[in-house]
């Protein structure tokens, strides 16, 4: 059963809601923003309802002021003998002297008997009232309604009619406020309420962000504690966390030590078969020699068979065994360096170029596991060369790849493509005039693919075979 690489990102299935696809894996983009959307949401409520109770507050004031003027006209007008109206009414309130002010006030007669009018010094101009049949009066002889002012302005008007003498002659007398003003004032007031909560949503959800990322900070410690260990800088979590993350780091460690205690005892395990099983074939390999004969020949020949078989399989093991191990970390160009100089040394007559990069790269994995792959690659490499011999070593192409690449050319003759994949089986050589097992190519397809890389065979510039291997790097 395969296993997910470290650095791949988990996927959403196809079958997810397109809701969890698109939404963002971000923790902390997640709670800054159910924290932003809440905040919001809260605030938008909040100016909602102050800026109803304003409201409500306001035009109760408004409609009580106009009451209180309209109580205060009718005690401010008589009538004479002769029916005229009079009196001077002092509402109290510079608006109704200054004209088209939207504030005015007027007594008109209403009953016969009754004649003049008198009305505020800011009413220039006559506004018509609606007929008693389109807005009735109350059971107090009362009414209110609205409508338009001298100057374009809404107006709310108050009006009743009251008795004056004992003769039931009656007058009419009304009272008018400016709603536009109202109006504006409660605008204003929604603005800078607006303003104000604006500013203080702006800096909730900048401390809610402060207050988020503070808090998940420890996440961010261990998951670099967890890339330091992965990185082979360090053997387990260390550092104080708080209470809630402490049991993950301990549940971290445990699986760290526990790995380990796998690994030794696999490798234990490996040595003690390798032991084993080394007496018993080198009693056949000896017996086989000493038989000699073609029976004594095919009996050495295939002890030996054994014996590399079971050191492949041993060795692959091994790998698995430690195949995702956190603790592994090789230098690669020292290791290229080395094997180069000596096979340069048991190749004279052979070029060997060598080609590295300017960064460091190290590999995520253990020395002898490369040291074995790249042997079998240049021994291959060496043994089919007619003059000549390549090693490139390139580093990752970005940020996004964590995987380096090793490309070996010769100028021998090369595989055909249509034949690469049977070079990569077990035991099977594409030509037997060479001398060799068969295995060394499958080895390293098996130590490839054990440590998550990749293995190509392809044509060389050079005219020969060019084996390219990528595997992953620690950054």
């Amino acid at each position: 059963m395969s296993r997910r690489r470290n650095s791949e990102p988990l996927k959403p299935t196809a079958g997810a809601p397109l809701s969890l696809r698109l939404w963002p894996r971000s923790l902390t983009f997640r709670v800054i923003a159910f924290s932003t959307v809440w905040a919001i949401l809260t605030l938008v409520v909040i100016f909602t309802l102050i800026t109803t109770l304003y409201r409500q507050a306001s035009e109760r004031g408004f409609d009580s002021l106009l009451s209180a003027h309209l109580f205060n006209l009718i005690g401010s007008v008589g009538i004479s003998d002769t029916g005229a109206l009079t009196g001077a009414p002092d509402l109290g309130d510079l608006r109704f002297s200054e004209p088209n002010s939207g504030w005015y006030w007027s007594v008109e007669p209403a009953s016969e008997g009754v004649h003049g009018d008198l009305h505020s010094s800011s009413m220039t101009k006559s506004i018509p009232s609606p007929s008693v049949a389109e807005v009735p009066f109350n059971a107090s002889f009362q009414r209110s309604y609205a409508a338009e002012g001298i100057a374009g302005e809404q107006l709310v008007v108050f009006e009743s009619e009251f008795v004056l003498d004992a003769k039931n002659r009656a007058a009419r007398f009304r009272v008018m406020g400016n709603k536009t003003e109202l109006e504006q004032e409660i605008g204003t007031f929604q603005r800078r309420l607006l303003t104000y909560l604006g500013l203080f949503g702006i800096g909730m959800i900048a401390i809610n962000a402060i207050a988020i990322l503070l808090g998940l900070q420890p996440l961010r410690r261990v998951r670099n504690a967890l890339a330091m260990v992965r990185e082979g800088t360090a053997q387990r979590l260390d550092g104080r966390f708080p209470a809630e993350i402490e049991p993950l780091a301990n549940e971290t460690n445990a699986l760290i030590e526990n790995n380990k205690r796998i690994v030794e005892r696999s490798r234990t395990q490996v040595g003690n078969l390798a032991h084993s099983l080394k007496t018993p074939l080198a009693v056949l390999l000896n017996e086989g020699r000493a038989l000699g004969g073609a029976k004594g020949q095919l009996i050495a020949e295939q002890a030996a068979s054994m014996q590399k078989q079971v050191d492949h399989y041993l060795q692959r093991a091994r790998v698995a065994a430690q195949r995702d191990s956190v603790v592994y970390r090789t230098p690669v160009a020292p290791l290229v360096q080395r094997m180069v100089r000596v096979l340069r040394k048991l190749n004279p007559q052979t070029t060997l170029s060598l080609s590295l990069p300017a960064t460091e790269i190290v590999f995520a994995g253990e020395r002898e596991d490369l040291e074995e792959l790249l042997g079998n690659l240049l021994e291959n490499a060496m043994k089919w060369a007619k003059s000549a011999v390549s090693v490139v070593v390139a580093p990752p192409a970005g940020k996004d790849d964590n995987f380096f690449e090793i490309s070996i050319d010769d100028d021998g003759p090369g595989i055909p493509e249509d034949r690469a994949r049977d070079a990569l089986k077990r035991g099977r050589r594409l030509d037997e005039t060479k001398p060799g097992t068969g295995l060394g190519l499958a080895i390293v397809a098996d130590l490839v693919n054990e440590y998550g890389g990749v293995l190509a065979l392809e044509r060389s510039d050079m005219g020969g075979l060019k084996a390219v291997v990528r595997l992953r790097s620690l950054q």
